[in-house]
């Protein structure tokens, strides 16, 4: 059949268009499989849709995806097959019947996720089974591998290799960016990839795009790693644990979070960039990700066993999620609080600078042969003497840097306050209720939007005093944003 280039993406799973007759005439029907091979033999799988008059006779109609993943040009002559469903979806249905998954079975789904044999309904399906029949510790340890063997690996050549993870949950938290500089300032090496936001008003990648650019090829970082010791970059820009990245965008609409993808998730790209002693953050709370004390303690004995099992030294640190940490939420707004950190600005939020310095000194002590207290100081001197700003600086520079001082920020141009209805002290401030009218004000893709947090717990406020402050790129967002914190602004206040 001859290639007709649609201009149009699925958004992901690979999708072919035929004329009906022709599928007719092949007797294959709406959603079969289909094998496209070109003149060389290579190959990759489809869905089949069809079309009463977009194609001609003899057409096959190619979304985006299946045309970039061929190699294909426009007019081109393509052999085309019917193909058996993939045997995974056996294993999925055994999954949902509660029974146990061996190695090569979960290696299998992982495979066909990365090569998107799989629809998005049928990831779904395997989501949903792990979350509702738990995923054993094996089960675990299988889908990790799997993971890091269908994706590409950054190979670091260094004895001690350190990382940082935050299991997400609470709104600000820009801790990465406090730790990297530091951490790597003092000769310790720190590849962090991180992620986009999913459902919070900015993820790490996001924050960091404010001030340099994110996206690189594997060689660019090892070339990072040797110039720096360190690097802050998005991971959906490399191709390391490919099948992850699919898994979380089917998980966003249907709101799970299955226990057992969190753990193989977060490990396995840990493990993709040669990561040796690596710490967790897992902050409980009202609002946050982990509520219960007693889910987190349970998280953090699986984290340690299983990095055990894939040659990794973890920690994990249980930490205060019972409120956002710094002020800005929203990437630019979280890219100014740490400036004003690096600079020393008399406006830089404490919470973040005591967070960050915190978990650098678990990775200073992890992997330095010094006592958590010293480890501490080091991270302070670093700090206080400019040495971390300068490192700061110069990983942003490596980026290619786009703003390197606070001043250079700008912020949205509409935006309003929201204020305390009664006198009291502030008891609690919800990071879900708070993330929600960050992003209803357009963050993360609007990135000068957001809120900045004024009061935070423990605060006394009086009525009418400001709470926080909401950003927007227009005034139909801003309103929207008012109208929900009218309803709910996410502060208790007794």
């Amino acid at each position: 059949m001859k290639v007709k280039r649609l201009g149009i993406s699925t958004g992901g799973t690979f999708v072919v268009l035929m004329n009906e007759d022709d599928a007719a005439s092949l007797m294959m029907r709406k959603g079969d499989r289909v094998l496209l091979v070109k003149k060389d033999n290579s190959s990759v799988d489809a869905i089949l849709d069809l079309s009463s008059g977009m194609l001609k006779k003899g057409q096959i109609g190619l979304f985006e995806e299946v045309y970039s993943a061929l190699g294909v040009r426009n007019g081109e002559d393509i052999r085309v097959f019917p193909s058996e469903k993939p045997a995974s979806l056996d294993y999925i249905r055994r999954k949902l019947e509660g029974k146990e998954l061996s190695r090569e079975e979960i290696r299998q789904i992982v495979n066909d996720i990365t090569n998107n044999r799989l629809l998005d309904m049928e990831i779904a399906y395997f989501v949903s089974a792990c979350y509702s029949n738990r995923m054993t510790l094996r089960e675990t340890l299988y889908l990790t591998e799997a993971m890091i063997s269908t994706g590409d690996t950054l190979k670091i050549n260094r004895k001690v290799v350190a990382d940082k993870h935050c299991i997400g949950g609470v709104a600000g938290n820009r801790t990465t960016m406090v730790i990297v500089p530091i951490v790597s300032s003092l000769g310790i090496v720190i590849p962090k990839t991180s992620s986009r936001a999913i459902t919070s008003p900015a993820g790490t990648a996001d924050t960091v795009e404010v001030l340099t650019h994110v996206d690189f090829s594997i060689k660019k970082l090892v070339n990072f790693i040797e110039k720096s010791n360190a690097f802050m970059v998005w991971g959906g820009s490399v191709n390391l644990a490919p099948a992850d990245d699919k898994i979380i965008r089917v998980e966003r609409p249907l709101s799970i979070d299955s226990e057992g993808q969190l753990l193989a998730s977060i490990l396995a790209k840990k493990k993709s960039v040669s990561s040796t002693h690596v710490l967790i953050d897992i902050p409980l709370g009202r609002g946050a990700k982990i509520e219960s004390r007693i889910k987190a303690v349970r998280l953090k004995r699986k984290f340690e066993v299983l990095g055990k099992l894939l040659g990794m030294k973890i920690r994990c640190i249980i930490t205060d999620g019972s409120q956002p940490i710094g002020n800005g939420i929203g990437p630019a707004l979280e890219a100014r609080d740490v400036l004003w950190l690096f600079e020393r600005d008399d406006r830089r939020p404490l919470d973040l600078e005591e967070k960050g310095l915190m978990m650098s000194a678990h990775l200073i002590n992890m992997t330095k042969n010094v006592s958590f207290k010293q480890a501490l100081k080091m991270a302070q001197d670093s700090l206080e003497s400019g040495k971390a700003r300068d490192k700061f600086l110069e990983i942003l520079k490596n980026q290619g840097a786009k703003i390197t001082k606070s001043s250079q920020i700008k912020l949205a141009k509409f935006k309003s306050f929201v204020k305390a209805e009664k006198t009291g002290r502030v008891v609690g401030i919800n990071n879900r209720v708070i993330s929600l009218i960050a992003r209803s004000a357009g963050a993360p893709f609007d990135k000068k939007a957001g809120i900045y947090l004024f009061k935070k717990k423990l605060d006394s406020v009086s009525e009418g005093d400001v709470l926080y402050e909401i950003f927007a790129e227009s005034p139909s967002k801003l309103k929207y944003a008012e109208e929900l914190a009218s309803q709910n602004s996410g502060y208790t206040i007794r």
